[in-house]
């Protein structure tokens, strides 16, 4: 048997990947949420606080003041990415990468998905500052969807195999 017995199961990997990512934004969501009041802050360097805010917007709480007919449009735009996302990783012969990254987009989008049912917003804690600057704050499925956009991005930069003249 095998030391690496999922080397062989690329599907099945990728949907415990993804289980796991939901599973570890969620949870840090909820424990968040429960140990910080919303709307406080605890600092933890100067340059970074855990907060507990909520977010009824998109990226950047774009669309945080349109009313509330966003949290439809932004579940409905999560389950337009997610799901060929989600068809291409589990029915398509991807690369490793590919898949990887297919993962963290889709982990880190149903978890803010899953927020916006249930409560209407994302739950966003961490806080980054500088010099009284705020990057907005954001979550671990933040972390995850701009971690795949960064990979899916330098694989685009990197040469073709058709172009580098290696066998497909």
């Amino acid at each position: 048997m095998s030391a690496f017995p999922w080397r062989g199961r690329p599907r099945l990997t990728w949907l415990v990947a993804v289980a796991l990512l939901v599973a570890a934004d969620q949870l840090s969501k909820a424990w968040f949420a429960s140990t910080i009041p919303l709307g406080q802050a605890v600092e933890v360097t100067p340059w970074f606080n855990l907060v507990h805010v909520l977010n009824t917007g998109a990226a950047f709480s774009l669309l945080a003041d349109a009313g509330g007919w966003q949290r439809a449009f932004l579940i409905v735009v999560g389950v337009l990415v997610i799901v060929p996302i989600t068809f291409v990783c589990l029915t398509r012969n991807a690369e490793p990468l590919d898949r990887l990254a297919g993962a963290l987009i889709v982990g880190g989008g149903s978890g803010n998905i899953f927020d916006r049912i249930a409560n209407g917003a994302v739950t966003d804690f961490l806080d980054l500052h500088w010099r009284g600057l705020h990057w907005p704050a954001f979550n671990l499925a933040d972390v995850f969807i701009v971690l795949a956009a960064a990979a899916w991005i330098l694989m685009s930069l990197r040469p073709s195999k058709a172009a580098s003249g290696s066998p497909p």
